[in-house]
Protein backbone atom coordinates (compact mmCIF):
# COMPACT_ATOMS: atom_id res chain seq x y z
CA UNK A 1 0.00 0.00 0.00
CA UNK A 2 1.19 3.77 -0.55
CA UNK A 3 1.21 4.01 3.53
CA UNK A 4 3.76 1.51 3.43
CA UNK A 5 6.16 2.42 1.05
CA UNK A 6 6.32 5.80 2.74
CA UNK A 7 7.09 4.47 6.17
CA UNK A 8 9.72 2.02 4.19
CA UNK A 9 11.06 5.43 2.29
CA UNK A 10 11.08 7.04 5.76
CA UNK A 11 13.09 4.22 7.74
CA UNK A 12 15.26 4.31 4.77
CA UNK A 13 15.91 7.96 4.52
CA UNK A 14 16.78 7.49 8.30
CA UNK A 15 19.29 4.61 8.38
CA UNK A 16 20.82 4.63 4.81
CA UNK A 17 23.64 6.23 6.34
CA UNK A 18 24.32 3.16 8.41
CA UNK A 19 27.15 1.27 6.37
CA UNK A 20 27.33 -2.13 8.79
CA UNK A 21 25.23 -5.37 7.58
CA UNK A 22 23.64 -7.57 9.88
CA UNK A 23 22.55 -7.08 12.88
CA UNK A 24 24.21 -4.45 14.81
CA UNK A 25 22.88 -2.58 17.92
CA UNK A 26 22.91 1.50 17.89
CA UNK A 27 23.51 3.24 21.01
CA UNK A 28 20.93 5.12 22.78
CA UNK A 29 19.65 5.39 26.48
CA UNK A 30 15.81 4.65 26.12
CA UNK A 31 15.91 1.77 23.43
CA UNK A 32 17.48 -0.67 21.72
CA UNK A 33 17.62 -0.47 18.26
CA UNK A 34 19.08 -3.05 16.08
CA UNK A 35 19.62 -3.28 12.03
CA UNK A 36 18.95 -5.85 9.93
CA UNK A 37 19.55 -6.44 5.92
CA UNK A 38 16.20 -7.22 3.92
CA UNK A 39 16.32 -8.30 0.48
CA UNK A 40 13.61 -6.64 -1.46
CA UNK A 41 11.72 -7.81 -5.09
CA UNK A 42 14.24 -5.47 -6.79
CA UNK A 43 17.31 -7.24 -5.29
CA UNK A 44 17.81 -4.14 -3.66
CA UNK A 45 18.91 -4.35 0.36
CA UNK A 46 17.34 -1.99 3.13
CA UNK A 47 18.08 -1.63 6.35
CA UNK A 48 15.29 -2.34 8.70
CA UNK A 49 15.14 -1.00 12.34
CA UNK A 50 14.14 -3.46 14.91
CA UNK A 51 13.03 -1.59 18.37
CA UNK A 52 13.64 -4.42 21.16
CA UNK A 53 12.91 -4.14 25.21
CA UNK A 54 13.30 -0.51 25.86
CA UNK A 55 16.45 -1.04 28.51
CA UNK A 56 18.51 1.97 30.37
CA UNK A 57 22.36 0.50 29.72
CA UNK A 58 23.97 3.38 29.14
CA UNK A 59 27.49 3.01 27.26
CA UNK A 60 30.73 2.09 29.09
CA UNK A 61 31.88 1.73 33.07
CA UNK A 62 31.72 3.47 35.69
CA UNK A 63 34.51 3.85 38.46
CA UNK A 64 33.18 3.81 41.92
CA UNK A 65 35.56 3.61 44.42
CA UNK A 66 35.30 1.01 47.38
CA UNK A 67 35.87 1.18 50.92
CA UNK A 68 35.17 -2.11 52.22
CA UNK A 69 35.44 -0.71 56.11
CA UNK A 70 36.25 -2.69 59.44
CA UNK A 71 34.64 -5.74 61.20
CA UNK A 72 31.98 -7.46 58.17
CA UNK A 73 32.97 -4.69 56.07
CA UNK A 74 34.57 -6.77 53.26
CA UNK A 75 32.71 -9.83 53.53
CA UNK A 76 29.75 -7.42 52.60
CA UNK A 77 31.81 -5.75 49.64
CA UNK A 78 32.32 -9.26 48.20
CA UNK A 79 28.83 -9.92 48.50
CA UNK A 80 28.44 -6.65 46.10
CA UNK A 81 31.09 -7.51 43.75
CA UNK A 82 29.65 -11.23 43.71
CA UNK A 83 25.74 -9.57 42.76
CA UNK A 84 27.03 -6.80 40.58
CA UNK A 85 29.31 -9.69 38.56
CA UNK A 86 26.55 -12.02 38.16
CA UNK A 87 23.76 -8.59 37.02
CA UNK A 88 26.33 -7.29 34.41
CA UNK A 89 26.74 -3.83 36.33
CA UNK A 90 29.17 -2.06 34.28
CA UNK A 91 31.21 -0.62 37.27
CA UNK A 92 34.96 -0.82 37.92
CA UNK A 93 35.54 -0.61 41.93
CA UNK A 94 38.87 1.05 43.01
CA UNK A 95 39.31 -0.56 46.26
CA UNK A 96 40.87 1.08 49.03
CA UNK A 97 41.34 -0.18 52.53
CA UNK A 98 41.15 2.52 55.02
CA UNK A 99 40.95 1.95 59.41
CA UNK A 100 41.77 3.33 62.31
CA UNK A 101 41.86 -0.11 64.34
CA UNK A 102 43.78 -2.16 61.50
CA UNK A 103 46.39 1.09 60.58
CA UNK A 104 49.14 -1.39 59.48
CA UNK A 105 47.22 -2.43 56.48
CA UNK A 106 45.46 0.70 55.74
CA UNK A 107 46.11 3.56 52.86
CA UNK A 108 46.34 7.34 53.90
CA UNK A 109 43.43 9.28 53.94
CA UNK A 110 44.75 11.51 50.71
CA UNK A 111 44.51 8.95 48.65
CA UNK A 112 41.29 8.19 49.56
CA UNK A 113 39.78 11.76 49.06
CA UNK A 114 41.58 11.90 46.13
CA UNK A 115 39.73 8.32 44.55
CA UNK A 116 36.54 10.03 45.81
CA UNK A 117 37.24 13.22 43.84
CA UNK A 118 38.36 11.78 41.09
CA UNK A 119 35.77 9.02 40.83
CA UNK A 120 32.54 11.11 42.26
CA UNK A 121 30.73 8.29 43.76
CA UNK A 122 31.67 5.95 46.69
CA UNK A 123 30.67 2.85 48.35
CA UNK A 124 31.89 2.71 51.97
CA UNK A 125 31.66 0.19 54.63
CA UNK A 126 31.82 1.22 58.54
CA UNK A 127 35.28 2.53 59.55
CA UNK A 128 35.23 2.03 63.18
CA UNK A 129 36.11 5.14 65.57
CA UNK A 130 38.22 3.48 68.61
CA UNK A 131 36.58 4.57 71.98
CA UNK A 132 39.79 5.02 73.96
CA UNK A 133 42.04 8.29 73.41
CA UNK A 134 45.67 7.43 72.99
CA UNK A 135 47.03 10.70 72.24
CA UNK A 136 47.26 12.49 69.36
CA UNK A 137 44.47 13.85 67.31
CA UNK A 138 41.36 14.05 68.20
CA UNK A 139 39.36 13.67 64.72
CA UNK A 140 38.34 10.40 63.81
CA UNK A 141 39.18 9.16 60.04
CA UNK A 142 35.49 9.70 59.90
CA UNK A 143 35.72 13.24 60.73
CA UNK A 144 38.37 13.71 58.36
CA UNK A 145 37.03 11.96 55.30
CA UNK A 146 33.85 14.20 55.43
CA UNK A 147 35.29 17.11 56.53
CA UNK A 148 38.20 17.26 53.79
CA UNK A 149 34.98 16.38 50.94
CA UNK A 150 32.57 18.51 52.49
CA UNK A 151 29.68 15.38 52.88
CA UNK A 152 27.56 17.91 54.95
CA UNK A 153 24.60 16.38 54.32
CA UNK A 154 23.88 12.07 55.57
CA UNK A 155 20.53 10.69 53.98
CA UNK A 156 19.14 7.57 55.43
CA UNK A 157 15.55 6.46 54.12
CA UNK A 158 14.04 4.20 57.13
CA UNK A 159 11.60 1.75 55.52
CA UNK A 160 10.03 -1.57 56.58
CA UNK A 161 10.42 -3.97 54.11
CA UNK A 162 7.87 -6.23 52.51
CA UNK A 163 7.77 -9.74 53.92
CA UNK A 164 10.28 -8.66 57.03
CA UNK A 165 7.50 -8.48 59.78
CA UNK A 166 8.74 -5.65 62.43
CA UNK A 167 7.26 -4.16 65.29
CA UNK A 168 5.61 -1.37 63.29
CA UNK A 169 4.84 -2.37 59.74
CA UNK A 170 4.25 0.33 56.81
CA UNK A 171 7.32 3.24 58.56
CA UNK A 172 8.40 5.21 55.62
CA UNK A 173 9.99 8.41 56.55
CA UNK A 174 13.91 9.99 56.05
CA UNK A 175 16.24 11.14 58.21
CA UNK A 176 18.67 14.14 57.06
CA UNK A 177 21.76 14.93 58.96
CA UNK A 178 24.13 17.82 59.53
CA UNK A 179 27.61 16.26 59.87
CA UNK A 180 30.14 19.20 59.76
CA UNK A 181 29.82 20.55 62.87
CA UNK A 182 27.76 20.41 66.02
CA UNK A 183 29.26 18.19 68.95
CA UNK A 184 31.72 16.27 66.33
CA UNK A 185 33.90 19.39 66.31
CA UNK A 186 37.40 17.43 67.63
CA UNK A 187 37.22 20.65 70.03
CA UNK A 188 37.90 19.20 73.88
CA UNK A 189 40.54 20.07 76.11
CA UNK A 190 41.53 19.48 79.68
CA UNK A 191 41.25 22.46 81.11
CA UNK A 192 42.44 20.94 84.69
CA UNK A 193 43.02 17.76 85.99
CA UNK A 194 39.30 15.86 86.09
CA UNK A 195 37.43 19.10 83.53
CA UNK A 196 36.77 18.47 80.22
CA UNK A 197 35.37 20.77 78.24
CA UNK A 198 33.63 20.21 75.10
CA UNK A 199 32.84 22.80 72.04
CA UNK A 200 29.57 22.64 70.25
CA UNK A 201 29.62 24.48 66.65
CA UNK A 202 26.93 25.62 65.56
CA UNK A 203 26.91 28.09 62.15
CA UNK A 204 24.29 29.87 60.05
CA UNK A 205 25.76 29.06 56.84
CA UNK A 206 25.67 24.95 57.32
CA UNK A 207 22.76 25.60 59.49
CA UNK A 208 21.17 26.56 55.88
CA UNK A 209 22.81 24.58 54.23
CA UNK A 210 21.03 21.94 55.50
CA UNK A 211 17.58 23.25 55.75
CA UNK A 212 17.53 23.90 52.59
CA UNK A 213 19.02 20.69 51.45
CA UNK A 214 16.08 18.77 53.68
CA UNK A 215 13.31 21.08 52.00
CA UNK A 216 14.99 20.47 48.30
CA UNK A 217 14.71 16.72 49.34
CA UNK A 218 10.99 16.53 50.51
CA UNK A 219 10.53 18.40 46.78
CA UNK A 220 11.72 16.26 44.81
CA UNK A 221 10.55 12.83 45.97
CA UNK A 222 7.04 14.09 46.75
CA UNK A 223 7.53 14.77 50.44
CA UNK A 224 4.83 16.39 52.23
CA UNK A 225 6.25 17.33 55.83
CA UNK A 226 9.91 18.09 57.37
CA UNK A 227 10.67 18.07 61.19
CA UNK A 228 13.05 19.81 62.52
CA UNK A 229 14.29 18.16 65.10
CA UNK A 230 16.67 20.45 68.19
CA UNK A 231 17.24 20.69 71.83
CA UNK A 232 16.39 24.65 71.73
CA UNK A 233 14.70 24.52 74.42
CA UNK A 234 18.00 23.90 76.85
CA UNK A 235 20.63 25.47 74.20
CA UNK A 236 19.53 28.65 73.34
CA UNK A 237 21.70 30.36 70.98
CA UNK A 238 23.38 26.89 69.38
CA UNK A 239 20.19 24.76 69.01
CA UNK A 240 17.87 27.77 68.70
CA UNK A 241 20.39 29.46 65.56
CA UNK A 242 19.73 25.61 64.04
CA UNK A 243 15.92 25.85 65.13
CA UNK A 244 15.59 29.34 63.41
CA UNK A 245 17.38 28.70 60.20
CA UNK A 246 14.89 25.84 59.39
CA UNK A 247 12.40 28.11 60.33
CA UNK A 248 13.31 30.90 57.43
CA UNK A 249 13.96 28.33 54.75
CA UNK A 250 10.58 26.73 55.61
CA UNK A 251 8.73 29.97 54.28
CA UNK A 252 10.28 29.30 51.35
CA UNK A 253 8.73 26.18 50.30
CA UNK A 254 4.69 27.15 51.31
CA UNK A 255 3.56 23.51 49.55
CA UNK A 256 5.70 21.67 52.24
CA UNK A 257 4.13 21.44 55.92
CA UNK A 258 6.73 22.31 58.79
CA UNK A 259 7.08 21.58 62.33
CA UNK A 260 9.55 21.59 64.99
CA UNK A 261 10.34 19.27 67.63
CA UNK A 262 12.48 18.77 71.05
CA UNK A 263 15.23 15.59 70.43
CA UNK A 264 13.60 14.02 73.60
CA UNK A 265 10.14 14.40 72.32
CA UNK A 266 11.09 12.99 69.21
CA UNK A 267 12.39 9.46 70.37
CA UNK A 268 9.04 9.23 71.93
CA UNK A 269 7.40 9.95 69.03
CA UNK A 270 9.53 7.76 67.22
CA UNK A 271 8.87 4.18 68.98
CA UNK A 272 5.19 5.23 69.51
CA UNK A 273 4.15 6.32 66.12
CA UNK A 274 6.30 6.46 63.35
CA UNK A 275 4.48 7.03 60.79
CA UNK A 276 3.71 11.10 61.74
CA UNK A 277 7.40 11.41 60.49
CA UNK A 278 8.39 12.13 56.60
CA UNK A 279 11.29 14.17 55.69
CA UNK A 280 13.21 14.69 59.44
CA UNK A 281 16.11 17.22 59.74
CA UNK A 282 18.57 17.78 62.46
CA UNK A 283 22.15 18.67 64.10
CA UNK A 284 24.91 15.98 64.11
CA UNK A 285 24.64 14.45 67.07
CA UNK A 286 21.25 13.94 67.21
CA UNK A 287 20.78 12.08 63.79
CA UNK A 288 23.16 9.59 64.83
CA UNK A 289 21.17 8.73 67.69
CA UNK A 290 17.66 9.22 65.81
CA UNK A 291 19.50 7.15 62.70
CA UNK A 292 20.10 3.95 65.37
CA UNK A 293 16.53 4.44 66.79
CA UNK A 294 15.11 4.29 63.63
CA UNK A 295 17.21 1.57 62.17
CA UNK A 296 15.75 -0.43 64.96
CA UNK A 297 11.76 -0.05 64.59
CA UNK A 298 12.20 -1.74 60.78
CA UNK A 299 14.69 -4.84 61.80
CA UNK A 300 17.75 -3.25 62.59
CA UNK A 301 21.60 -1.87 61.40
CA UNK A 302 21.55 -4.99 58.47
CA UNK A 303 18.48 -3.48 56.89
CA UNK A 304 18.75 0.46 56.54
CA UNK A 305 20.85 1.86 53.36
CA UNK A 306 22.40 5.25 53.63
CA UNK A 307 24.46 8.09 51.93
CA UNK A 308 26.25 11.19 52.31
CA UNK A 309 26.35 14.18 50.14
CA UNK A 310 28.42 17.34 49.25
CA UNK A 311 27.99 19.18 45.93
CA UNK A 312 29.98 17.23 43.70
CA UNK A 313 30.40 13.93 45.24
CA UNK A 314 27.97 11.10 47.06
CA UNK A 315 29.12 8.21 49.31
CA UNK A 316 26.74 5.42 49.84
CA UNK A 317 26.65 3.27 53.29
CA UNK A 318 24.73 1.24 55.83
CA UNK A 319 22.34 4.19 57.15
CA UNK A 320 22.72 2.49 60.87
CA UNK A 321 27.22 2.98 61.19
CA UNK A 322 28.03 -0.38 63.26
CA UNK A 323 30.49 -2.30 61.93
CA UNK A 324 29.80 -5.86 63.83
CA UNK A 325 33.46 -6.60 64.41
CA UNK A 326 31.82 -9.78 66.58
CA UNK A 327 30.71 -11.08 63.89
CA UNK A 328 34.05 -11.23 61.30
CA UNK A 329 34.22 -14.81 59.92
CA UNK A 330 31.48 -16.26 61.20
CA UNK A 331 29.19 -15.90 57.45
CA UNK A 332 25.97 -14.58 59.93
CA UNK A 333 26.25 -10.94 58.68
CA UNK A 334 23.19 -9.30 56.71
CA UNK A 335 23.98 -8.08 53.49
CA UNK A 336 20.83 -6.29 53.00
CA UNK A 337 21.60 -2.64 54.31
CA UNK A 338 25.12 -2.81 51.60
CA UNK A 339 22.76 -4.41 48.64
CA UNK A 340 20.49 -1.54 49.07
CA UNK A 341 23.25 0.84 49.70
CA UNK A 342 24.89 -0.70 46.15
CA UNK A 343 21.55 -0.23 44.21
CA UNK A 344 21.24 3.33 45.70
CA UNK A 345 24.44 4.13 44.11
CA UNK A 346 23.68 3.13 40.58
CA UNK A 347 20.58 5.23 40.63
CA UNK A 348 23.01 7.91 41.39
CA UNK A 349 24.96 7.25 38.51
CA UNK A 350 21.60 6.63 36.34
CA UNK A 351 22.09 2.87 36.28
CA UNK A 352 18.58 2.12 36.50
CA UNK A 353 18.09 -0.77 34.84
CA UNK A 354 20.53 -2.69 37.19
CA UNK A 355 19.57 -1.47 39.96
CA UNK A 356 15.97 -2.17 39.76
CA UNK A 357 17.32 -5.75 38.92
CA UNK A 358 19.48 -6.16 42.16
CA UNK A 359 16.77 -4.18 43.72
CA UNK A 360 13.96 -6.45 42.77
CA UNK A 361 15.78 -10.29 43.16
CA UNK A 362 16.44 -9.05 47.01
CA UNK A 363 12.84 -8.05 47.71
CA UNK A 364 12.27 -11.56 46.29
CA UNK A 365 14.38 -13.11 48.75
CA UNK A 366 12.89 -10.99 51.34
CA UNK A 367 9.42 -12.10 50.64
CA UNK A 368 10.19 -15.72 50.05
CA UNK A 369 10.94 -15.55 53.89
CA UNK A 370 12.94 -19.04 52.86
CA UNK A 371 16.59 -17.73 53.13
CA UNK A 372 16.61 -15.24 56.35
CA UNK A 373 19.84 -14.53 58.19
CA UNK A 374 19.91 -14.63 62.50
CA UNK A 375 19.38 -10.46 62.89
CA UNK A 376 16.06 -11.47 60.49
CA UNK A 377 14.71 -14.66 62.18
CA UNK A 378 16.44 -17.18 60.76
CA UNK A 379 19.30 -19.54 60.59
CA UNK A 380 21.00 -18.86 57.19
CA UNK A 381 24.21 -17.56 56.54
CA UNK A 382 25.64 -14.25 54.31
CA UNK A 383 26.70 -16.51 51.70
CA UNK A 384 23.21 -17.84 51.66
CA UNK A 385 21.44 -14.76 51.10
CA UNK A 386 23.81 -13.81 48.57
CA UNK A 387 24.04 -16.95 46.72
CA UNK A 388 19.69 -16.51 46.74
CA UNK A 389 19.76 -12.65 45.47
CA UNK A 390 22.20 -14.01 42.75
CA UNK A 391 19.87 -16.79 41.66
CA UNK A 392 16.73 -14.15 41.51
CA UNK A 393 18.17 -11.99 39.10
CA UNK A 394 16.38 -11.49 35.80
Amino acid sequence: TNMATTLRVCVFGLLKSVPQQGLKPLCTPCVSVYIKSRQLHHGQAIQQAVIAEPVSRPAGRHAVTMIPGDGVGPELMGGVREVFKAAGVPVNFEELFISEVSPNNSVDLDTVVESLRRNKVGLKGIITSPTTFKGGILQTLNMKLRRQLDLFANVVWVRSLPGFATRHNNVDFVIIREQMEGEYSALEHESVPGVVECLKIVTRDNSMRIAKFAFDYAMRHGRKKVTAVHKANIMKLGDGLFMHCCEEVSKLYPKIQYEAMIIDNCCMQLVSNPYQFDVMVMPNLYGNIVDNLAAGLVGGAGVVPGESYSASVAVFEQGARHAFAEAVGKNIANPTATLLSACNMLRHIHLEYHAKMIDEALSKVIKGGKIKTKDMGGYSGTSDFINSVVINLQ
